[in-house]
């Protein structure tokens, strides 16, 4: 097809997997390594389409560029869309994403998260190589009969749930909107976030981020939250508030820590800081601590999901450029 689609942001593994299915589409494709942002956006110039990441910043003034720029669509490499001003965008530019990759790459990271706080296993990692063979301090507990509390039950959640059953766990769970055939089938129950606080050894969350769900995790739901809980995020960053986090964990509410996303990781994750100082204070507070576990938003990252991002990504495309239903528009653009 003879478009030209500018990628932002983007990695050598952005590149090897869309070009591996961009053999079935053959769209014009070039790479940029730039952020989109107010100070990027004239990279697009001369494009039909922009493709971006969770870091890239999409505002009014970006919005209004694109369009003079007649760039016709956005599309997200990704599932979130809250780096988009969909006010801005909602009458003026299509904007497409990608709303499901892999629900079991993501589950199966939380749970990665999980056995690695509970069993020590990147500690007892680095103690080996050094030739240290003792297990002082790397004591666990039995994750079977243990309560795991799944906030947000969409596909990743339903995912999680099935390897948690299979430890053996008691799961409560909670959702905006409750399935309670699903729970009945899944043979888990459906609870308040209150009660789920209060009864839950560990903590997922797997929900969207939007005003309600902002800050969820807070000093008030902390202090709910059973002496030693397990916290797991691999939603989105802003579920937590960070500060919060630090003082749960300084007065050992919290226990331990994995978090796979950061509220203000924009600045750090997907690139490489080894010989650089972390100026964001919380971020550097965070990582002191030995029962915090924490990863660079590589939840997503397998070979499945990768491939099906790309797929569904260039199909997004497709369907705009031949004038078909967006199936998975955001934002609603009018026409």
């Amino acid at each position: 097809m003879d478009k030209k689609i500018a990628f932002f942001d983007t990695k050598s593994y952005d590149r090897q997997s869309f070009d591996m299915v961009n053999r079935d589409f053959n769209f014009g494709i070039t790479y940029f390594e730039h952020r989109l942002n107010t100070n990027t956006v004239d990279l697009a110039t001369g494009f039909d389409a922009v493709c971006v990441f969770v870091n890239d910043i999409i505002d009014k003034g970006v919005i209004k560029a694109l369009v003079e720029n007649k760039v016709g669509v956005i599309a997200l490499r990704c599932a979130g869309y809250n780096n988009i001003d969909c006010k801005a965008a909602a009458n003026s530019i299509s904007v497409v994403r990608v709303p499901a990759y892999s629900p079991y790459a993501v589950a199966e990271h939380a749970t990665a998260l999980m056995l690695a706080l509970n069993r020590k296993t990147h500690k007892a990692y680095y103690r080996t190589r050094d030739g240290n063979f003792s297990i002082k301090g790397l004591l666990g507990f039995d994750m079977h009969t243990k309560t795991a509390g799944i906030i947000g039950m969409g596909r990743i959640g339903r995912c999680l749930v099935s390897i948690l059953k299979g430890f053996g766990m008691k799961i409560l769970a909670f959702d905006a909107y409750p399935d309670n055939a699903y729970a009945k089938s899944a043979g888990i129950e459906y609870v308040s976030l209150k009660e789920l606080y209060s009864n839950s050894d560990i903590i997922s969350l797997h929900c969207p981020l939007i005003k309600e769900t902002e800050h969820m995790i807070n000093e008030k739901s902390i202090n709910q939250m059973k002496d030693g809980v397990m916290l797991i995020n691999t939603g989105r960053g802003k579920l937590i508030d960070a500060v919060a986090l630090i003082k749960g964990l300084k007065r050992k509410k919290i226990g331990s820590a994995g978090l796979d996303v950061y509220e203000q990781e924009s600045g750090y994750f997907f690139e490489d800081l080894s010989s650089e100082m972390i100026a964001d204070d919380v971020l550097a507070r965070l990582l002191t601590f030995p029962n915090v576990l924490i990863t660079s938003h590589q939840g997503f990252f397998t070979v499945e999901a990768l491939t099906r991002i790309a797929t569904t990504t260039l199909n997004n495309l497709k369907e705009f450029f031949k004038g078909e239903k967006l199936t998975n528009e955001v934002c609603n653009k009018a026409k």
